[in-house]
Parts: structure tokens; C-alpha cells; sequence
């Protein structure tokens, strides 16, 4: 069966859901939201395409990105203004510093692993491929 990568161009390449992938379509969407506006590349303010205009361009079932969008307002992430639209909140959560949380990203490190070994990649083209993209974004 032939799976077709949806992209929405808020920024191009921004949100990408792929339904090969065992990840469900609504942590997909979660995430790279999160991401976006975690690396500013959504910034405090940017408004978030309607549910319905992001549930067409991605072909998903507009009552998942409707729970995406409120779980993302529940955890303080967006705000949704009534008759106006979603939008990046301006006051981001702080999730603690980052001691205490090397568990979280130590899951994380595990995670992407096993995805890429899933992939046929080794420990080493993983890790020059988050160099250069690390290089790429001025990130260090």
C-alpha cells in the first residue's frame, strides 16, 4: 500500500505526518507542534491553521487535530481565541530545569535509536546526522 507524506506549509516541512510509521497520527501531530514551537520556529502569537483547514491539508480526521489542539491549550502551549482562531501562547510552560529530568531525555535518546535502527541506520549516521543538523539550525 502506498502512504503519501502529508506536509502543511505553516513553514515548509513544519508539520509531517506519515501513517507508515507505528507513532498514531495524534502524537505525530503533537509533537510536531511541540517542536515548532519549542525551537521558535512557531512563534509566541503565530496563529495555527483553523482544525478544519489542517485536518484537509493533512488528509487526518479533523476530530483528532481538534484533541491535539486542546491538549496542547490544557498543557499551556496554544490558546484558542473564540470566533478567532488557535494561536502559540506568548507565556510558554517552564517544564524545571533540566536536572532531574536526564530520565525523560535519556527515553528520548532510546526512542530515536531504535527508530533508526528500525531504518537500517547505525549509532554512527545517526549521530553525524544530528551534528549536521545541529550545525544547520545553530544549535550547540
Amino acid at each position: 500500500m502506498y502512504y503519501n507524506t502529508s506536509t502543511i506549509d505553516l513553514v515548509p516541512g513544519l508539520i509531517a505526518i506519515d501513517p507508515s510509521l507505528p507513532l498514531p497520527i495524534y502524537a505525530q501531530l503533537d509533537r510536531a507542534i511541540r517542536a515548532a514551537v519549542a525551537t521558535g520556529k512557531l512563534a509566541p502569537g503565530a496563529q495555527l491553521p483553523t482544525v478544519r483547514q489542517l485536518a484537509v491539508e493533512l488528509s487526518v480526521n479533523a476530530n483528532t487535530v481538534a484533541r491535539v489542539y486542546l491538549d496542547l491549550e490544557r498543557a499551556g502551549i496554544v490558546e484558542a481565541r473564540r470566533g478567532v482562531g488557535t494561536f502559540v501562547a506568548a507565556d510558554q510552560p517552564t517544564h524545571g530545569a533540566k536536572r532531574g529530568r536526564e530520565g525523560e531525555l535519556r527515553g528520548l535518546a532510546k526512542r530515536v535509536l531504535d527508530e533508526a535502527a528500525a531504518r537500517g541506520f547505525s549509532v554512527d549516521d545517526l549521530l553525524n546526522q544530528l551534528k549536521a543538523v545541529a550545525g544547520e539550525e545553530g544549535r550547540r
